[in-house]
């Protein structure tokens, strides 16, 4: 209850129309104010300066195709520092060689790359169209048994690597179901190729040879002649 002290001069009766109005006007105050909020916000774009500091991140590729390793160093930017809008972006890239044979285009690529990082935006086509890259001589097997059609195609997933470690890709992930089909798998494989023959579980030395007598891999050199561990036959009497 409101208790009313002064004289009634006039009223107006309370429409619902003018409800939403007032709503809307206070959302639309409300957004303003976002806006504003979100405006102090530093994105990316061409027009920043770079730091005289920056963090980087170096990648070692070896491949079988060049005697020489490259090496793949990333710089990134923090922009918004300290705040809740902090982020770490790519800016530019280095390649590094003893390869000269690669120098004038290891050259174009990494200007390219890093004014594709300053420009700003989503950055990350980059990672597709690298990896689609073909070497017509055909391409390499890396270590652990990946293929790879292309050194540009590695950088690329170099590339990939290092969106995925900083936050603007993220990093596939297979469904239970797929995880517990391929753990069932590997058992099943692993099970099939362990050796369950009579030389599995031997307990005699390594590199023992088979004896004819008792069928055994115990027959080793002792005191100079050829003497089987488990039966005791001797090629010396």
């Amino acid at each position: 209850m409101i208790k009313i002290d002064k004289k009634i001069t006039k009223y107006r009766v309370e429409k619902p129309e003018d409800r939403i109005a007032a709503e809307k006007a206070a959302a639309a105050v409300s957004a303003e104010a976002e806006r504003r909020k979100e405006s102090k916000v530093i994105w990316m774009h061409e027009k920043i300066e770079r730091p005289d500091v920056l963090i980087g991140s170096t990648y070692k590729i070896k491949t079988p195709v060049s005697d020489h390793a490259m090496y793949v160093t990333i710089n990134d930017i923090v922009l918004n520092e300290g705040t809740a809008n902090e982020q770490r972006r790519p800016f530019e890239v280095f390649i590094n060689s003893k390869n000269l044979d690669h120098f004038q285009w290891i050259v174009a690529l990494t200007r390219i790359i890093s004014a594709v990082f300053r420009k700003g935006g989503d950055v990350t086509f980059l990672v597709d169209e690298l990896k689609a890259v073909f070497d017509p001589r055909g391409g390499y097997w890396q270590t652990g048994g990946k293929f790879m059609p292309s050194i540009i195609a590695e950088l690329g997933y170099v590339i990939e690597k290092h969106l995925q470690f900083i936050g603007l890709l993220k990093r596939p992930e297979m469904d239970e179901d797929r995880k517990k089909l391929i753990e069932e798998k590997k058992a099943e494989y692993e099970s099939r190729a362990k050796q369950t023959d009579a030389f599995a579980k031997s307990h005699f030395p390594d590199g023992a040879q088979l004896c004819l007598k008792c069928s055994t891999a115990a027959v080793v050199m002792m005191d100079g002649c050829m003497t089987c561990l488990s039966c005791g036959d001797s090629k010396c009497g």
